[in-house]
């Protein structure tokens, strides 16, 4: 019963799969005349197509050929160039990139030793002002290096890189070709502390060089020193130079200590400020006015002629 069954469904389906070729079959026999005629005339044309030439020789085969190809060569080679174009942009760009980046770290490079050689240079002609000045000056001077600063907001000392091993000793005076900084206050073997003249317990004994009236600066404990005991009657304006008296027995005379920045009457002595003439904030290298022998005082020692 299962197998008459299984017959009859599958029976219908198996006849339509042979009945395709056989139409297929049937179709060409009924038609063969007429596919035989189409290939003998396309055979009879391709012939034609190879014997007959068009202009400056060219086969007519050869002319169809190219309007086949024509387009599809046409669009591999359009797609060919913009890959080649695409490919030599994004090259150029990554040399581009490459080489910009090459500039710049040697532009770098060639600021970083602009700077190193104009530091070079400054330093060069300060030490050459010094050394000037060193030859130039009547004293007997010792360059020293700053090497360090007192702590605080306000510092107004500032540490020498030399002290009793190059002679040094308390109240000499501590000066740059520009001007006065400041006096000894301590001295170590290798070191000595300076007070600056801004400190507000320094004292230098002043002169205005235009009127020669004297006066005596305090540190005010900034940036500025106020000149004392000029009278009110005593003309003195913006810009005036003050020197050193060399009545303190420290500094001595005539060495330029600053211009009057402010100038004003007071209760019975003038209201001045000075702005110190050697930069104070930027101290790198000082000299030391040693004391000669006629400024020193000796003692002399009971028995000292008997050994």
């Amino acid at each position: 019963m299962h197998d008459h069954d299984s017959s009859q469904f599958f029976g219908p389906a198996h006849h339509l799969n042979h009945e395709g070729p056989e139409a297929m079959q049937a179709f060409v026999s009924r038609h063969r005349a007429f596919f035989i005629l189409v290939v003998v005339m396309v055979a009879q044309l391709l012939l034609l197509s190879v014997q007959i030439t068009r202009n400056q020789n060219v086969r007519l085969i050869q002319v169809w050929a190219v309007r086949v190809f024509d387009p599809f060569e046409r669009s591999v080679h359009w797609t060919v160039d913009k890959t080649t174009g695409t490919w030599r942009n994004f090259s150029g760009l990554w040399g581009a990139q490459k080489q910009n980046q090459e500039l710049r770290s040697e532009l770098a490079a060639a600021r970083a030793q602009i700077l190193q050689l104009s530091q070079q240079a400054s330093e060069a002609d300060r030490l050459r002002a010094l050394l000037n000045f060193k030859t130039r000056s009547p004293f007997q001077t010792v360059a020293a290096e700053v090497i360090a600063s007192s702590p605080g907001e306000r510092s107004n000392a500032i540490f020498i890189g030399k002290g009793s091993d190059a002679g040094f000793s308390t109240d000499l005076a501590v000066i740059t070709p520009a001007g006065v900084v400041g006096k000894i206050i301590a001295v170590f073997p290798h070191s000595a502390q300076v007070l600056l003249i801004t400190d507000p317990s320094s004292g230098v004994g002043c002169i205005l060089e235009k009127t020669r009236v004297e006066g005596v600066m305090k540190g005010t404990g900034q940036s500025l020193g106020q000149l004392h005991y000029i009278m009110n009657d005593q003309p003195v304006s913006v810009g005036d130079v003050v020197l050193t008296s060399g009545l303190d027995q420290i500094y001595p005379k005539d060495l330029p200590v600053g211009t009057v920045a402010r100038a004003g009457p007071g209760n019975i002595y003038k209201d001045i400020l000075v702005a110190p003439a050697a930069a104070l904030d930027r101290l790198e290298t000082v000299l030391v006015i040693l004391k000669t022998a006629a400024q020193e005082l000796v003692p002399v020692k009971n028995g000292s002629s008997g050994h």
